[in-house]
């Protein structure tokens, strides 16, 4: 009876010693429970944080990209910075913002960004066409073209071959507007070998041409625009002064005259056909011409050239001329008997001989007075027309 007794504090302490282990698991289960819990709040108040923190800065972002369509640069700007407050790292927000700063003008700090984004992404696109507009407006020829380039072969968002030919469209645009019109040229050489039949794509192109100088080209250009577009207006006139700047009158008077029957309001075409029409009536070279015609001509030609002559200072007769030397009025003077028809019909020398003064005197007082209107003109490029024959 005394050992039962003695016994039960001992037993006691056992059992709550078990109770204690079973109870362990569930205490240390209910604390990782309450740890996943604690986990999973403060997960969702940082996502819900950082949720927040992209929403806002989104937002500004949307605010910046629709003044900065619409080039309210000053706004976009303030915006963009607004976004780099929730996302410093931002790529978009950041290359945004250097766009906005370039169309303030404020190329220092829009470079200072591009610089740093182009070692993150050298073959970014957009990033390479604006490091050469800002080029381009610091006057860094070779730096600016350099980019250019790079942006052209570049990886751009969309659709790439559209954002590469504008690329190239603009390079172009800025080589002409500082008169480098040899790599122009060659540019545009580049760009016309994909642009297929594209009507608007290859007027366009003929109009660079033109501007340019490469006539060859243009006409060219202008031809395949006409192919699929043939009332195109704009490429018809276009062709004709390309055709004429060639000295392809006959080609140049068609196609002007077609200008001038699609648009009777297209002066410059009317006058350059009125130009084209006289320099094939009065070239008393041409083939298929009777005597009595050339001589009239002729007839005609010296006397325009007289009174070019009177109207204009004109020097003598060669550039290293001295006073003892005969003027082209001199010449002109001492020539003027014989030019008759029935002379000029006797003597097919006195043709040549006639219209090389004619010629003379356009091409010198074009050079004093300026470059000479109507029949004068049409003289002059018929002097350049038989130059060297």
């Amino acid at each position: 009876m005394v050992d039962s007794v003695e016994n039960t504090p001992a037993e006691g302490t056992r059992m709550d010693l078990r109770s204690y282990i079973r109870q362990q698991p569930v205490m240390l289960a209910l604390l990782a429970a309450l740890g996943v819990i604690f986990f999973l709040a403060v997960a969702g108040l940082s996502r819900a944080y950082h949720a927040q923190r992209d929403a806002l800065g989104n937002r500004w972002f949307s605010r910046g990209l629709a003044d900065l369509n619409a080039g309210r640069f000053d706004r976009a700007v303030t915006e963009f910075r607004a976004a780099l407050l929730y996302s410093r790292d931002n790529y978009d927000y950041q290359l945004n913002l250097a766009e906005a700063l370039t169309g303030e003008k404020r190329t220092a700090e829009a470079y200072s960004y591009l610089v740093n984004l182009w070692d993150r992404q050298p073959e970014n696109g957009v990033v390479n066409l604006e490091l050469a507009r800002i080029a381009a407006l610091r006057g860094q020829t070779e730096q600016a073209q350099r980019f250019y380039h790079n942006a052209i072969y570049a990886v751009w968002p969309g659709d790439q071959e559209v954002k590469r030919r504008e690329t190239r469209f603009e390079l172009i645009e800025y080589l002409l507007s500082i008169n480098a019109k040899a790599q122009a040229q060659a540019e545009l050489i580049a760009l016309q070998e994909n642009l297929g039949e594209d009507p608007a794509l290859q007027k366009r192109v003929g109009d660079l041409f033109l501007r340019a100088q490469d006539y060859e080209h243009a006409l060219e250009a202008y031809r395949l625009c006409l192919k699929s577009d043939r009332h195109n207006e704009a490429a018809i006139a276009g062709a004709g002064w390309a055709a004429f700047q060639l000295g392809r009158y006959p080609l140049a008077e068609r196609y002007l005259q077609a200008a001038v029957g699609a648009n009777a309001n297209d002066t410059q075409s009317a006058e350059r056909l009125m130009t084209t029409e006289l320099l094939l009536h009065m070239d008393p070279f041409r083939r298929q011409i009777s005597e009595a015609e050339r001589a009239g001509i002729v007839v005609d030609a010296f006397a325009i050239a007289g009174r070019r002559l009177s109207s204009c200072a004109t020097p003598k007769a060669s550039a290293g001329a001295t006073s003892s030397e005969p003027s082209l009025a001199d010449n002109w003077a001492k020539m003027k008997p014989q030019i008759s028809e029935q002379h000029l019909r006797q003597d097919p020398n006195l043709v040549e001989e006639a219209m090389g003064l004619v010629f003379e005197i356009e091409r010198q007082t074009s050079a004093t007075c300026g470059t000479p209107t109507g029949a004068d003109l049409a003289l002059l490029l018929i002097s350049r027309l038989h130059e060297g024959n």
